[in-house]
């Protein structure tokens, strides 16, 4: 099946949701050919390179979708890629082409309890997944941000435990996390778990939950959305070479 042409969408309103997450209102005329309820999908925000021959692309989730609009959320760091300097400089009434949605990754729902792990990256994923969660519905969110200004107030199961890790160092050996993690009371019964954070976070929170815990592969989804010191280019190589290999062990 052909790939859809990007669309066009309208810059209609962008804030601060937290000192390091910006939040972009996306809609216009190109939202006529957006599907339904795509909350949690992914899409491509595509930058034209002059001179070059592909243009740059940058992946995002969708936030919140609403009738003719969706708002896409960027995290903000001292140093700025192409996706959050832009982020940071447009304003309503500019214009972007947008690729997608791609397909969403959601937690199970058929278990006894939830655990759902990541970082800022992730934390729009993460949100809607606690959205769609039961009323009846326990466990635990672990989510890393940056500064505690950068907590933000869910939606989520009342028997579901938010636990916000503050860290504002870089991690390069993917400890943060997981020492949370691991410090949090393991429940009784079928697990699923959803992860998604920097790469080698990643994969210490796959070996743990895959080695540790023995998590059931149907219940347990665990990704990353970039890689400390490459682009998002090369990030995806190495992510599907990780796979690979991955898929061997």
């Amino acid at each position: 099946m052909a790939k859809p042409e990007p669309r066009e969408l309208e810059v209609l309103a962008t804030r601060d949701v937290t000192p390091h997450m910006r939040r972009i209102t996306l809609g216009g005329a190109g939202m006529a050919s957006f599907p339904d309820d795509q909350a949690s999908a992914y899409i491509k925000l595509i930058f034209p390179t002059p001179g070059e021959a592909r243009p740059l692309m940058r992946t995002y989730t969708v936030r919140h979708h609403r009738d003719a609009e969706i708002d896409v959320d960027f995290v903000i760091h001292d140093t700025t890629g192409p996706a959050s300097q832009w982020a940071l400089d447009t304003q309503p009434g500019d214009r972007i082409l947008i690729g997608g949605p791609g397909p969403k990754k959601l937690v199970n729902e058929q278990a006894d309890w939830f655990l759902l792990v990541g970082d800022m990256t992730a934390l729009p994923a993460i949100s809607v997944n606690l959205g769609l969660l039961p009323a009846d519905a326990r466990g635990y969110a672990v989510i890393e941000v940056l500064d505690r200004a950068d907590i933000q107030d869910l939606e989520k199961p009342d028997n579901l435990e938010l636990v916000w890790v503050v860290n504002a160092e870089p991690d390069p050996d993917g400890q943060v996390l997981l020492n949370r993690v691991k410090q949090l009371d393991w429940q009784a019964g079928q697990p699923a778990v959803w992860a998604a954070c920097e790469f080698q976070s990643m994969r210490t929170l796959r070996a743990f939950f895959k080695q540790d815990k023995q998590v059931a592969k149907s219940h347990l989804y665990v990704s990353s959305y970039w890689k400390m010191g490459i682009s998002e280019d090369q990030h995806k190589v190495v992510k599907n070479q990780d796979a690979e290999q991955a898929g061997t062990d």
